[in-house]
């Protein structure tokens, strides 16, 4: 029998999701769902701790957000146009995947600037190829050190929050759209499930004993990708970047012979590690790209415990979270949700799965 998307809609109040994040990380809300029993609990993040033990492993993404969204200007008519940085194509010749908006208006050949506050001329690119009918190809035209350019090009970005916050990124978000543990640039999007864990959450259970192993996978777009397929044995993922160290997988790896619990925070900590599974079930260290996507049914290898947050209908991350916890369970736990009135989306609450 053939997975459905249409098995993975719901209906919700658009009043529940979450403009802004927690005054504090870990005092967002957290429910526990039971696996064995199909018991719902209704907590706070830092009762996370409760749940694990000396020995347990917590599996973290430490991809890093870069300032994606850009605003210019188009040459001769000035029209403003919004450039969002995908992934750097090559280093030397400055070239980037790219989607603009509004995309009718920008052809090949075409030259964007982009200014300053003060209306400084800081950089400008020339669009040299349609990718699709969003997407293009730019060339950054700038004399200086690849560092200066880096530099600017900070400077002149802004925080990619999702379209579904319903506001312009606030100099607060640079800081909370980014976790606490961000090392390796390269992500245009949050990996939302880790934004709960503050300071000073990640050093009690650090004193309690729970392991932590580092992977990285950088987050694009085509993760929110809408899925326009109804058998979901069609869709195609779009490729993500990703590494797992040997000493990442040496943690995970002595964790799960020794019977403890192994949690991947966040669907992109899921999606690597599954992406990684060596011949005898274990943790391998990998490099690479992949378009792994999970959906019911689906046998998980590492992991016994996954902490998320509440995610869109029909998106490739519910439907991840469904094979994990079991659809029916999961299903009737974002309609208590939202009963409940938990936040949704990437500032929103969070999910235990045990």
């Amino acid at each position: 029998m053939r997975t459905k998307l249409s098995q993975f809609n719901y209906d919700f109040d658009k009043n529940l999701v979450a403009q802004y994040p927690t005054p504090n990380r870990h005092d967002s809300r957290l429910m526990v769902i039971h696996r064995d029993t199909g018991k719902i609990e209704h907590k706070t993040f830092k009762d996370v701790m409760d749940y694990f033990d000396d020995g347990d492993v917590m599996i973290f993404n430490n991809t890093k957000v870069f300032p994606a969204r850009l605003y210019g200007k188009k040459e001769k008519t000035g029209a403003k146009i919004e450039v969002f940085l995908l992934r750097e194509l090559n280093v030397e010749q400055r070239l980037w995947d790219v989607l603009v908006d509004p995309a009718r208006k920008i052809r090949v050949g075409n030259k964007l600037y982009f200014m300053d506050d003060a209306g400084n001329e800081i950089l400008v690119a020339e669009v040299v190829d349609n990718t699709t009918s969003r997407g293009r190809t730019i060339r950054f035209l700038y004399d200086g050190s690849d560092e200066d350019f880096r530099k600017d090009l900070s400077s002149l970005g802004n925080t990619p929050l999702p379209k579904y916050i319903l506001r312009n990124s606030e100099e607060s978000d640079k800081e909370r759209y980014q976790t606490v543990f961000a090392k390796e640039i390269g992500a245009v999007a949050a990996p939302t499930a880790g934004l709960h864990f503050s300071e000073e959450l990640l050093k009690r259970l650090e004193i309690k004993g729970i392991n932590f192993s580092e992977i990285t996978l950088h987050i694009g777009l085509g993760t929110f990708r809408t899925i326009d397929v109804e058998d979901l044995s069609k869709h195609k993922m779009d490729a993500e970047y990703f590494r797992i160290k040997p000493d990442a997988a040496d943690v995970v790896n002595k964790g799960k012979l020794e019977n403890r619990r192994i949690c991947a925070v966040g669907t992109t900590s899921m999606r690597a590690i599954e992406t990684a599974v060596s011949a005898e079930d274990l943790l391998k260290p990998a490099e690479g790209w992949t378009n792994l996507f999970v959906y019911p049914p689906y046998d998980f290898s590492i992991a016994n415990s996954m902490i998320t947050n509440f995610h869109l209908p029909k998106s490739s991350l519910l439907i991840m979270v469904c094979a994990f916890g079991g659809q029916d369970l999961i299903m009737d736990a974002y309609q208590e949700a939202i009963k409940e009135k938990y936040r949704f989306f990437s500032y929103g609450d969070a999910m235990l799965i045990l």
